[in-house]
């Protein structure tokens, strides 16, 4: 029998079905930290909406990689990236994971598989995009092995 906690994340998370505020209760615009740990929370509310579970937000290496968040989907685990922008006037959130980027979450990576000892399990690297607009619902979109 599947499990009914995705589905009740999908239907039910205020994150994914409400419309957003991006300002603070004084009416001041969120600044980029707000937005990234609101980003990061709707992410992980679309990931357990699509029966992934979350076991790690911002996981830091001790050599300097960093995961936002390190999910399970089935028998895969999911190094995933969070890009949330307020606005599209920049180009897909996605473009922003450059070589760079990709390299510090890639070593997050190699640091989380250490600690687990193998590196013999299914694994790969997703983004999720989020686009917030003040008053809307938040545009969510899960792009999976990624690099």
């Amino acid at each position: 029998m599947p499990s009914l906690l995705p589905i009740i994340y999908r239907r039910f998370s205020r994150l994914l079905n409400a419309p957003c505020s991006i300002t603070d209760k004084d009416g001041e615009k969120l600044g980029p930290i707000a937005i990234g740990d609101l980003g990061e929370s709707i992410a992980c509310s679309r990931l357990r909406a699509d029966g992934c579970k979350v076991l790690f937000r911002n996981y830091r290496g001790p050599k300097g990689g960093e995961v936002d968040i390190v999910a399970r989907d089935g028998d895969t685990l999911s190094f995933v990236e969070v890009k949330t922008r307020t606005r599209r006037g920049y180009g897909r959130p996605l473009d922003a994971v450059n070589a760079s980027k990709q390299e510090l979450i890639e070593r997050g990576a190699n640091s989380w598989l250490h600690l687990l000892g193998t590196r013999s399990i299914l694994w790969r690297f997703d983004v999720v995009e989020i686009i917030l607009n003040d008053g809307e619902i938040p545009e969510v979109t899960v792009v999976k092995d990624v690099f």
